[in-house]
């Protein structure tokens, strides 16, 4: 498996969306964000009469044995809130009115065999507690996140078996005074699970097998959009994510660093970059690192990465090729 492709993909999933150009917290755009992978708390799921979803399941089809090995992984952003110290009240209970950024979480679980797992269910228990902290300039915020992954199996023929994998955030609530934002504290936000095998392989549900194919559309997938990833051709890995993707996702080798934005061009964001005035770009400096990260690495790009960013042409196809002559 090529970890570090993997990890590409499934850290671009991660932060789609997390801040869109022109990377300003006063930007409308950047004012409601947090729109993929969101897993709410149960009850303001519930209060929102199951409009909000408080969990994710993943199910996909995996060719082995018994002895088959399934390994998983959680990645979610767990969300904190930020003040500047003058505007900052010890007191408040509500976090309104400071700007949401994002603490990376990960939780990997321990390695299960299909046998086991179709004899009985695994669960798994999770949770991050609430934190603290400040410096001379800010006060971060956290509320304390809790969640349970329940695992499954099932034979559904001699070699094939079926996998699920449910995440459900059991973070408690009052949802009584509390708004979207609120619940955002308490969410696991761009949630997506990744699974590896050993002495297996997964079978891809956008492209399965002719015999398979009845087997592959009854995988249930809620809020997850499991395909394949690694180097094209491996079977060992698959990305549950929050998004749509095809199998063996890539990212452009010209691309120098995240922007945040899967469906954008790298070209046209730096451009759009470089045209920010002195006092927008200010504003950026002063309010996420992230994006503060982006403005200082599209002021410092080189002229011949920047060209690079307009484009290459893969995939030509030879002079005779027949479908190029009939067109």
């Amino acid at each position: 498996m090529n970890i570090e492709r993997v990890e590409q993909i499934a850290k671009a999933v991660l932060y789609e969306g997390y801040m869109l150009y022109p990377y300003r917290p006063s930007s409308v755009k950047n004012q409601q964000r947090w729109n993929f992978g969101v897993v709410y708390p149960r009850a303001y799921s519930d209060a929102q009469q199951g409009q909000e979803a408080c969990s994710m399941r993943t199910e996909c089809l995996v060719s082995g044995n018994a002895d088959t090995g399934l390994e998983v992984r959680l990645r979610f952003l767990h969300l904190r809130t930020r003040w500047k110290r003058g505007a900052y009240q010890a007191a408040a209970e509500s976090s309104s009115g400071g700007w949401q950024e994002a603490v990376e979480r990960d939780v990997s679980l321990p390695g299960y065999t299909l046998g086991k797992l179709c004899v009985e269910m695994a669960q798994h228990q999770f949770a991050f507690p609430a934190e603290a902290q400040a410096d001379s300039e800010h006060v971060w915020r956290q509320l304390g996140v809790s969640g349970v992954i329940d695992i499954a199996a099932e034979r559904i023929r001699e070699d094939v078996f079926k996998s699920s994998i449910q995440v459900r955030n059991t973070t408690p609530m009052d949802t009584c005074q509390s708004g979207r934002d609120d619940a955002l504290l308490r969410s696991l936000v761009s949630t997506h699970t990744i699974l590896g095998v050993t002495s297996g392989e997964f079978i891809s549900l956008l492209d399965p097998p002719l015999h398979l194919q009845e087997l592959a559309a009854g995988c249930e997938n809620v809020g997850a959009w499991p395909v394949l990833v690694g180097e094209k051709g491996q079977r060992d890995t698959l990305l549950a994510s929050p998004i749509i993707l095809y199998d063996y996702p890539q990212i452009a080798p010209e691309s120098v660093g995240d922007l945040f934005d899967g469906t954008e061009i790298d070209e046209i964001l730096s451009l759009r970059i470089m045209t920010l005035t002195e006092e927008e770009k200010r504003e950026i400096r002063s309010s996420d690192d992230r994006a503060r990260q982006i403005l200082e690495r599209t002021d410092a790009m080189p002229e011949e990465q920047f060209r690079k960013l307009h484009g290459v042409v893969r995939g030509l196809r030879p002079r005779n090729d027949p479908f190029k002559e009939s067109a």
